[in-house]
């Protein structure tokens, strides 16, 4: 479970049942059908138009993703992987690592060692990881498209909900107070808006984004490390290599257990 997502999604339902408390507003005003159906059957209609079926069908899927926690191995272990088959390659050749590729669970890290052990060149190789990598960028980024849509147009829903509400307000001015209440209602389809394109669709975009990211980035260090291994470094160069990838904390384990030094503080 992805407990910043879930605390997050919390946050911002108590603030906002909370802040209507402290203007005196009760929670149960929320409860307008019409302006719900507005927002939501409309945000919905908005992400429809703007995408193919293929995609909309991934929705549920990304759900999933952004309430679970992401399942990445350690950078840190990863790199002492390469090292350990960098030293077993320069001593016994690279055929030796025929063996390790059962080891191995991730699908990308398998498929890389294997094109190396098979005798592709690096640039074969780097060219191979990186389009699947390209492939995978833009798959998340429809995903993360597809909240940022919702998020775009949600609040301008919003603003169309009031209108409406206004509109049947204004049909009767004769009892002022009924016209009070009916007007206060029409806001609640603005503010349904505003919450779930700013507190909702947009942060979860967001949260795609950066789970794609530390994706990609675990990617890219796999990369290296494969041409690494393949070029036959000293595993202590490939441990000083891939350290950029790493945060300063790991970065400090990895060098000061290897010994190495003289790379620069992170900024």
């Amino acid at each position: 479970m992805d407990l910043s997502s879930i605390v997050g999604l919390i946050m911002g339902v108590v603030a906002l049942i909370v802040g209507m408390y402290f203007k005196g507003v009760t929670p149960d005003a929320l409860m307008n059908p019409a302006a719900i159906f507005i927002i939501i059957l409309g945000t919905m209609a908005t992400v429809t138009i703007a995408f193919p079926m293929s995609e909309l069908k991934r929705l549920p899927k990304l759900f999933k993703i952004l309430f679970t926690e992401q399942k990445l191995g350690k950078d840190t272990d990863i790199i002492k992987l390469f090292a350990e088959w960098a030293d077993l390659a320069r001593r016994e050749g690279l055929l030796a690592l025929e063996g390790k590729v059962a080891e191995i669970d991730d699908p990308f890290l398998k498929n890389g060692l294997s094109l190396a052990i098979d005798g592709q060149n690096a640039d074969y190789i780097r060219d191979v990881l990186s389009e699947e990598v390209e492939a995978m960028e833009e798959r998340h980024s429809a995903g993360a498209g597809m909240f940022t849509q919702a998020g775009t147009y949600a609040p301008t829903l919003g603003v169309l909900g009031a209108v409406v509400g206004l509109v049947a307000a204004l049909k009767d001015m004769n009892d002022i107070e009924k016209l009070g209440h009916a007007i206060s209602a029409a806001f609640i389809a603005t503010l349904l808006g505003i919450f779930t394109g700013y507190v909702l669709w947009h942060p979860f975009a967001n949260k795609l984004k950066r789970k794609s990211s530390n994706e990609v980035r675990q990617k890219m260090l796999m990369i290296e490390g494969i041409l690494s291994v393949l070029e036959g470094e000293a595993p202590r160069v490939i441990e000083q290599k891939l350290a950029s990838y790493l945060t300063k904390e790991d970065r400090k384990k990895i060098l000061g257990e290897s010994g190495a030094s003289g790379l620069g503080e992170e900024s």
